[in-house]
């Protein structure tokens, strides 16, 4: 049986070195992508490039603004999608346009119909390309996430193995453009923090720096993740058939479940819970589940069913679902359970936040 794979490609890899995309680049990877496929795989690809196109398309240059950016992606999507369908166009392969925001991945329910929209894709046989809605998503292409969306995708349809192809041949020591005796770093292996480097030019939204948060991402669902130089020839190939190419990021032994998963890294918290040492020891140490007698206090609005970040510190450490308003909460924060019954007229649950229900945030 064949794994399923996102592969994540830059647009560094992209524009094979110019200021556009590269056709030639595009058929390679589509090339290569086909011949896993006929082995037997399912590939998603996350892929960058709508600013890029867009930017050539427009003639501009110099540092833009966020409005520059999101005119770029308007124009540039559709370039991208029609460069993506003629390079299929020779293993005739059919592809299929996923737009996401972050939006469209906060909220649980919208997430698992994604899911379900990219599963059913993959088959009948169909490549999704995949890209975050850089025209609206405004925070989003502040910050750079295609490479954080490739993580998410990865989880949110179970994948085996995440690709991102970057013009770098991996993670280095150091930024190998800075310092030439940097060495590439072939592994790393659950809990370790290899430095952060590289980030992006004006026009980009990724860099080394977010390779690595996405690749630790996806290793900490249970995903083998791999940072692998695109613009090399076979080199999605190599990585596909298990050769020792790029930086490995390998998955824990205990990967987050998928609730989880969503918790830590898609949801969106409707406000905090702010908790004392004890408590935010219990749900750290000992996977106990959040009481009224450890909440020191609140911040936001929300209601039973929200996600809320756990802050202790001045810091969030954990999310979860609340079993509790925030008005009620105002009214039995830092109370015994025995008493909260009393206080409300109704005890709908004894634990604020059930440790099932719970994601401790290891980033």
């Amino acid at each position: 049986m064949g794994k399923r794979i996102v592969v994540k490609v830059g647009s560094g890899v992209l524009s094979g070195g110019g200021k556009g995309l590269d056709g030639a680049t595009l058929r390679r990877l589509a090339g290569e992508i086909a011949r896993a496929r006929a082995a037997g795989d399912e590939i998603l690809v996350v892929s960058s490039g709508a600013i890029l196109a867009g930017r050539e398309r427009l003639k501009l240059e110099g540092r833009p603004s966020v409005q520059l950016k999101q005119a770029a992606a308007a124009v540039g999507q559709s370039r991208l999608m029609r460069a993506w369908e003629a390079a299929f166009a020779r293993p005739k392969i059919t592809v299929a346009q996923v737009l996401l925001s972050g939006d469209d991945l906060h909220h649980r329910e919208r997430y698992l119909n994604a899911r379900n929209t990219l599963l059913t894709l993959l088959r009948l046989g169909v490549v999704p390309i995949v890209n975050e809605n850089d025209t609206v998503a405004v925070e989003e292409i502040k910050f750079g996430d295609n490479d954080g969306l490739s993580a998410l995708v990865a989880g949110l349809v179970d994948a085996n193995l995440l690709v991102l192809l970057t013009d770098q041949d991996g993670l280095y020591t150091e930024d190998p453009r800075a310092n030439p005796e940097a060495t590439l770093i072939s592994e790393v292996k659950p809990g370790t923090k290899p430095a952060r480097i590289g980030k992006a030019g004006p026009w980009g939204t990724g860099g080394m720096e977010s390779k690595v948060r996405a690749a630790r991402q996806a290793a900490e669902g249970g995903v083998l993740a791999v940072v692998a130089n695109g613009a090399k020839a076979g080199t999605l190939s190599a990585v596909l058939a298990g050769k020792d190419v790029g930086t490995r990021f390998l998955p824990g032994e205990k990967p987050l479940a998928k609730r989880r998963q969503w918790l830590a890294f898609a949801s969106h918290p409707k406000g905090r819970i702010i908790v004392d040492a004890g408590a935010r020891e219990a749900l750290t140490a000992k996977a106990r589940s959040l009481l009224a007698s450890g909440i020191k206090g609140l911040s936001g609005t929300f209601e039973a069913g929200d996600v809320v970040g756990l802050v202790e510190g001045g810091g969030e450490f954990a999310r979860g679902l609340t079993n509790f308003s925030s008005r009620d909460l105002e009214k039995i924060k830092g109370m015994k359970t025995s008493q909260i019954e009393a206080v409300l007229g109704v005890k709908q649950a004894d634990e604020v936040v059930h440790r099932d229900n719970l994601a401790v945030l290891k980033r």
